[in-house]
């Protein structure tokens, strides 16, 4: 009996365990519900000039840089196309819909050596400083097959076209 006993015990710690942890999760999507929908990139005419394979790392509130945004397509790790052009950046991450970012809500590009759960070499981590919502925001991107340095200045064109328009 002792042993049926244990197990049942197990068993129940492992599903308390999962529903917190699921509790979490959904306390975490609820405090970014302020954010707005993502332009979808079928509702732009033009298209990326250029376009990086990298992996998508996180997104942060860039003043809580451990505070991960919880909201799709941005919530969980993956691959991701990123395209880049004058007009702004395109976001295709593996198993969401492609979505547009344009270059008037671009701040910043510069490299990074972590971000929340990941450390890299130095300089190892690319990110994407932009306003979302009322939030600014940082992106952080993983180069695997192109140089960083490509990369950042590829997103350099959309800061720079955003900062000649509006001179």
């Amino acid at each position: 009996m002792t042993r049926e006993l244990a197990a049942g015990l197990m068993l129940a710690l492992l599903v308390v365990a999962l529903l917190l942890a699921w509790w979490g999760w959904r306390h975490r999507v609820g405090r970014h519900r302020d954010l707005p929908e993502l332009l979808a990139s079928s509702e732009v005419s033009v298209r990326p000039e250029r376009v990086h394979s990298l992996l998508y790392v996180a997104t942060t509130q860039s003043d809580a840089p451990l505070e991960r945004i919880a909201r799709r397509p941005l919530a969980f790790r993956a691959r991701v196309n990123l395209g880049s052009g004058p007009d702004g950046l395109w976001l295709d991450i593996a198993g969401e819909d492609e979505v547009f970012i344009p270059s008037a809500q671009l701040i910043a590009v510069g490299r990074a050596t972590w971000t929340i759960d990941r450390v890299v070499d130095s300089d190892g981590l690319i990110f994407v400083r932009w306003q979302w919502g009322e939030r600014e925001v940082d992106s952080y991107f993983r180069s695997v097959d192109f140089p960083a340095e490509d990369v950042q200045r590829a997103v350099e064109v959309a800061l720079s076209n955003d900062t000649k328009e509006d001179a």
